[in-house]
């Protein structure tokens, strides 16, 4: 099994280009089955998540070609609706293959989802949205078992602002008879992006990225072309590695505009920033950064997808910090693995109390999730020795390439 292998040794200095947003690419190619005609999708990472994506579909009988970072879907000739737990349990945003088979084909059987185990994140929005568009749906032997000979348009109204929920529902809405009215949808980019192409292809929407979504349904969507946007998330990580290794770093092919809320509270801790359209630079050379308080929370509030990076700059900040987890409960499993590294954390409840230290001390640890891997790569970075981090598999599902992109910036880090 593969591992890293890294030694701290001062400052991340460079550029660095951010990857497309996998969490943006996965209901763009889901989105794939929507029409007969073919999809052609730019920038998309070059992550395993997206490797099992194009599997599945696959699977299901299209036909996709992958060159560099674009991906060309036609998904003309499917001939299966159903997405196996043998794929599905490695990555979690599987499940929104759900809305547009049950949309196109009128029917779908997709296994229960897996991926990062940070806690409960339950598909019932998925099903009871899908159910008030007139699908009978069961669970059978751990698959969703979907069947609907054409869903109506409905009003459907969150309890919570879920990402893959609203997705899923948003595209079987554009082919669905009637209008949607979808109340408490979750408002982050992605959600944005996914309508972006969606409308595109020929559907009718409005209000995405707010949190009142309403949809026309049409007969049949067609091609289109589409560029997957910058990821926020491997955005935010290489600030946090850059103010953690009192650095200077600039950040381009990314998007300011979906951050904002962490660079304002990065500028409120003593980190020098600077940024553009679709550049960022931060500088942090001879700085040790201020602790800075985190609370997670929906978008455009804390994501809750860099807490664990902000948690590993914290333990190196100046003075004491109260990271807030809101979304998921079981996402503080980085701790135990600080604390072997020296940091100086304390768990009460969704709530770690943070004491910064000047440095960490590296020492063989263990990846838990996607974004505990990249917690611990930073606290590596900055820690005195090497550290060893098993169980990468997590990083690569989510990080295209993030070791060769530490390694041209200074980091020593290797694979082993």
């Amino acid at each position: 099994m593969a591992r890293l292998v890294i030694t701290g040794n001062g400052p991340l200095r460079g550029e660095v280009r951010i990857a497309g947003a996998k969490n943006a690419a996965l209901p763009v190619l889901a989105a794939g089955l929507l029409s007969a005609e073919p999809l052609q999708v730019s920038n998309v990472p070059g992550v395993r998540d997206i490797d099992t994506a194009i599997r599945l579909l696959e699977l299901l009988g299209c036909v996709v070609k992958r060159q560099d970072d674009s991906v060309h879907i036609d998904s003309s000739g499917v001939n299966n609706v159903r997405a196996p737990y043998e794929l599905v349990k490695t990555m979690r945003g599987a499940v929104l293959l759900l809305g547009p088979l049950l949309a196109r084909f009128g029917e779908a059987d997709v296994s229960l989802p897996g991926g990062c185990a940070i806690g409960e994140r339950p598909v019932n929005e998925h099903i009871e949205g899908l159910r008030a568009m007139g699908a009978e749906i069961t669970i059978d032997s751990g698959y969703i078992k979907a069947r609907a000979s054409r869903l109506k348009g409905c009003r459907y109204a969150f309890d919570i602002p879920s990402v893959t929920g609203t997705e899923n529902l948003l595209m079987a809405a554009t082919l669905a008879e009637g209008d949607t009215e979808l109340e408490n949808a979750a408002m982050e980019p992605e959600v944005a992006d996914l309508a972006r192409l969606l409308n595109g292809m020929g559907a009718r929407i409005q209000g995405a990225g707010t949190s009142i979504i309403r949809i026309r349904g049409v007969e049949a969507l067609h091609g289109t072309r589409h560029a997957v946007p910058p990821d926020r998330i491997e955005t935010g990580t290489f600030l946090a590695a850059t103010a953690a290794t009192r650095g200077k770093v600039t950040l381009r092919n990314t998007d300011p505009s979906f951050l904002l809320h962490v660079l304002t509270k990065m500028q409120a801790a003593g980190v020098r920033l600077t940024w553009g359209d679709d550049w960022i630079e931060v500088d942090s050379e001879n700085t040790r950064c201020r602790a800075m308080n985190v609370s997670t929370a929906p978008y455009p509030a804390f994501p809750t997808d860099l807490q664990a990076q902000f948690m590993a700059l914290n333990a190196l900040a100046d003075g004491v910090a109260t990271v807030v987890e809101n979304i998921f409960e079981n996402r503080f499993m980085h701790v135990a693995e600080l604390r072997r590294m020296g940091a100086d954390i304390e768990l009460q409840g969704n709530t770690a109390i943070v004491r910064g230290r000047e440095r960490l001390q590296g020492a063989p640890v263990m990846a838990t999730d996607l974004r505990a891997s990249a917690c611990l790569v930073i606290a590596a970075l900055a820690a005195d020795g090497d550290t060893t981090i098993d169980r990468i598999y997590h990083l690569d599902r989510g990080y295209a390439g993030i070791d060769d992109k530490l390694a041209r910036l200074g980091g020593i880090i290797r694979r082993v």
